[in-house]
């Protein structure tokens, strides 16, 4: 048995969460709760209501409709799920421990993650898009507050964070962290990507964002900007491949890492499906020859992977251990090392107004950043709602010149106070 599951188990209290978004990734989540021992979801929220009730009565549990968090407190109290339309009422309820954002909206979402931080709720991050943009604000507001703010398990990076964690305590140096990615289609759109959607039961901006290369990006960022990796170019390699273990003769990966450093970068169309691998180094005499005794190589670069993320279903662990230890899984501890920027689906005329990630108008490439975080591309979680001064011809960068911002909006300004915290990261 588990440390975690032993622990849990012998808790005499429940860990209580709150979950916003009850797409596919919030479902999944809820079931999760209520699978795990100690572990229970007291509240959903999600502005078509409809979906947080669902999501209850395919558990079996009771729920009622809340309109404040004092009403939601008292349905935790009471051991119903409290439902409700509205993130910032289980932000503030009294009588949750652990708040877990998996909506797909950016300005919302960052608005319910603040609260639940002042409300000194510990926070775990499903939504990857303000893990990315905002997360240095966020961590900093955390630790002021006293409480944990993680990226969650289950999804690539929280995989890769266990893989790298593995190597380097085994005492390799961390080269390469890498991502396999099966399919990828830079002008996919919530029209054409349809099929596969509803194949998948996602929703059409979601799975736009997965093909597109946009989600793959973010991910690898969120990795980047935990470990200090770097971009050794805009939107990383991504050779073609038939399985993993051909990452060396694809890509030179030590002439890459003398270059730039550990870095990310992923494969394309690679088995394992859905796995994720990274490159460790060891020097060593004794240790190489092990290495080759164990079937692993000659060395010095060695490959380890793992075939699967499961994602919600590996999502507890994180949960349990911000409770039980005061314990991040991932969080972007060096600042801005990368960030996700917008660049054009098609030729985009002065005036057009971006529709975001999973749009019709742009597609997001993972690139490094300067001191501070600095860049001058458009960030792909900002490109929502923004017109153009000038016209972005197909496949070239959008930059932040190029666009009319609003110096009163909330998400322009919260990223600039990422930037500073970002900065204050990279000095500490």
């Amino acid at each position: 048995m588990s440390g975690i599951l032993r622990r849990l188990r012998a808790l005499d209290h429940e860990i209580r969460v709150v979950i916003v978004g009850a797409g596919a990734m919030g479902r999944g989540l809820f079931y999760q709760c209520c699978r795990t021992p100690a572990i229970r979801c007291v509240g959903i929220a999600d502005i078509e209501i409809e979906k947080a009730k669902a999501c209850a009565a395919m558990m079996g549990c009771e729920s009622v409709v809340v309109r404040t968090a004092r009403e939601a407190r008292e349905a935790a109290n009471h051991g119903t799920v409290a439902v409700c339309e509205d993130g910032m009422v289980l932000a503030e309820c009294e009588g949750a421990d652990v708040f877990i954002e998996s909506s797909n909206c950016i300005g919302p979402a960052a608005r319910f993650a603040i609260g639940a931080l002042e409300s000194r709720k510990h926070l775990v991050l499903m939504n990857s898009e303000i893990d990315l943009i905002f997360g240095p604000y966020l961590a900093e507001l955390a630790h002021r507050n006293g409480v944990v703010y993680t990226s969650c398990d289950g999804d690539q990076h929280g995989v890769l964070k266990h893989l790298i964690d593995g190597l380097t305590l085994w005492g390799f140096d961390l080269v390469m962290a890498g991502n396999i990615k099966g399919f990828l289609d830079r002008t996919a759109n919530p029209t054409s990507i349809v099929p596969e959607a509803d194949k998948r039961n996602l929703g059409y901006k979601m799975c736009t964002a997965y093909t597109d290369g946009t989600k793959l990006c973010i991910e690898m960022a969120l990795l980047a900007n935990a470990f200090g990796l770097a971009t050794p170019v805009p939107g990383m390699h991504g050779p073609r491949a038939a399985h993993v273990r051909e990452v060396f003769d694809l890509l030179d990966v030590e002439e890459i890492w003398r270059r730039s450093g550990p870095f990310v970068d992923y494969i394309l169309g690679a088995q394992p499906d859905g796995g994720v691998f990274a490159v460790g180094r060891c020097e060593h005499s004794y240790q190489r020859d092990m290495m080759a005794y164990y079937k692993m190589g000659k060395g010095p670069l060695y490959l380890f992977y793992r075939p699967y993320h499961l994602c919600h279903v590996e999502a507890m662990e994180c949960v349990a251990e911000a409770v039980l230890d005061g314990r991040s899984l991932l969080e972007p501890a060096a600042g801005f090392r990368a960030n996700v920027f917008a660049y054009a689906k098609r030729d985009l005329q002065p005036g057009e107004v971006l529709d975001g990630i999973g749009g019709y108008t742009c597609y997001g490439m993972i690139d490094g950043c300067g001191a501070g975080g600095s860049h001058p591309g458009l960030p792909i979680c900002l490109a929502e709602g923004v017109a153009l001064t000038r016209g972005v011809r197909k496949n070239e960068p959008i930059l932040l010149d190029g666009v009319a911002l609003d110096p009163a909006c909330f998400e322009f300004d919260l990223f600039e106070r990422s930037l500073q915290a970002s900065s204050r990261a990279g000095r500490a």
